[in-house]
C-alpha cells in the first residue's frame, strides 16, 4: 500500500500542529513582581493636572476610561484587574504581584511597598 502525502501537505501539516502551541505561548505570561507608585496610564509619572493631588487626578484619569498603571523606575506599566484595591493605594508605592504579557500585568495582589 502506498502513502500519499503530497509535498505540499507537510508544511500545512506542521502549521496545524504548531499553531495552537504558538498561541498557547502568546496567552500565558510570565509571573512578576513590581514595586513601583500606583498611577494610571495616561498622565503615567507626571500629573497632568498640577493644581490638584496626583490620588485625585488619577481618580479623575480612570473615570475618564484610562487604566490604572504602575510606575516602576522610568516603566508604566498597564495594570488590569483589582481596581478597588489599587483605587485605595492611589499615587502610593505598592508591590504588585501578577501576569506580565509585554508592558501590561493581570494583577493578583497589591500590597503597601515596605
Amino acid at each position: 500500500m502506498k502513502t500519499m502525502f503530497s509535498v505540499k501537505a507537510i508544511p500545512m501539516l506542521a502549521v496545524a500542529v504548531l499553531a495552537p502551541l504558538a498561541i498557547l505561548a502568546q496567552t500565558s505570561g510570565d509571573q512578576k513582581t513590581l514595586t513601583g507608585v500606583v498611577s494610571d496610564a495616561m498622565c503615567g509619572q507626571t500629573h497632568m493636572m498640577k493644581d490638584k493631588p496626583a490620588a485625585e487626578c488619577l481618580r479623575y484619569c480612570v473615570k475618564q476610561g484610562t487604566k490604572y498603571a504602575l510606575v516602576a523606575g522610568k516603566t508604566v506599566y498597564t495594570l488590569e484587574g483589582h481596581e478597588a484595591e489599587l483605587d485605595k493605594y492611589a499615587a502610593q508605592k505598592v508591590t504588585v504581584k501578577g501576569t506580565m504579557k509585554g508592558e501590561t500585568m493581570t494583577v493578583e495582589s497589591v500590597v503597601p511597598a515596605k
